[in-house]
C-alpha cells in the first residue's frame, strides 16, 4: 500500500504549511475534507484543485460538484473568461469531480504541484507540493492525516455595525450649527404668548 506525503503552503501568511499523507487509493473529495480541517476552514463553501505542471500552469481542474455544461460551445469557441482571471468559474481545462477521481490517477510527477482554491467568493489559495511517495504496512483507518502543523489562519475580521441612533453624536461644531440653523431656544419663546392669545 503506498501513500503521498503533500506539503501545503499560504502565500498570505509567513511560514504557514502543512503536511498532509494520504493513500494512493484516496479520492480528491477526501484531500478536501483534510485540508479544510487542518487549515481551519469551515469547509461550507466551494472548492476546486488544479493538477499543475512544473511551473504552476493549471493543467487539469478537480471541482466538488461537476461544473461540466451539457450545452458547452465547440472546443473552437472564445473562453467566456478572461485568461488572467486566477479565480474565474469558468474554464475551459479538463474537469474532474472530486469523489470520482483518485489522486493515483493524476500524480504524474515526483514533485507534482497542485493548487487548491476554497470560496471562490472570497479566494483562498493554497500551494500544495508532492515531497514523497511512500510505502507503508499501516491500518488504512489511519489515512489521510495531518502531521505537522505551522502557522494558523488569519481571523475574519466582521464588518462594522451602524450605530444606533442614539449613539451618533456630531463631532465637529460647524456641523451641529448647521444643522441647527443658528437658532436656540430663546428664538422661540414668542411662540408660547402666541399660543396665550389663541
Amino acid at each position: 500500500m503506498y501513500y503521498y506525503k503533500f506539503k501545503v503552503y499560504y502565500d498570505e501568511v509567513d511560514d504557514f504549511v502543512r503536511d498532509v499523507e494520504l493513500l494512493a487509493n484516496d479520492n480528491f473529495e477526501s484531500f478536501h475534507h483534510l485540508l479544510y480541517d487542518c487549515i481551519g476552514l469551515k469547509g461550507n463553501e466551494m472548492a476546486c484543485f488544479s493538477i499543475c505542471d512544473p511551473k504552476w500552469n493549471k493543467q487539469k481542474e478537480i471541482t466538488l460538484v461537476d461544473m461540466s455544461d451539457e450545452d458547452a460551445e465547440p472546443d473552437n469557441a472564445e473562453p467566456e473568461y478572461e485568461e488572467e482571471d486566477v479565480f474565474s468559474t469558468k474554464s475551459n481545462l479538463p474537469n474532474f469531480v472530486m469523489k470520482d477521481s483518485l489522486l493515483k490517477d493524476f500524480i504524474s510527477d515526483p514533485h507534482q504541484h497542485i493548487i487548491y482554491e476554497y470560496d471562490f467568493m472570497d479566494p483562498k489559495v493554497f500551494y500544495i507540493e508532492l515531497q514523497k511517495v511512500l510505502k507503508t504496512e499501516e491500518d488504512a483507518s489511519l489515512f489521510p492525516r495531518c502531521t505537522y502543523k505551522c502557522k494558523e489562519m488569519p481571523v475574519t475580521v466582521k464588518k462594522p455595525e451602524l450605530m444606533e441612533d442614539d449613539e451618533f453624536e456630531f463631532e465637529d461644531e460647524d456641523i451641529r450649527n448647521e444643522f441647527n440653523d443658528g437658532y436656540d431656544e430663546d428664538d422661540f419663546s414668542g411662540l408660547n404668548e402666541f399660543d396665550d392669545i389663541v
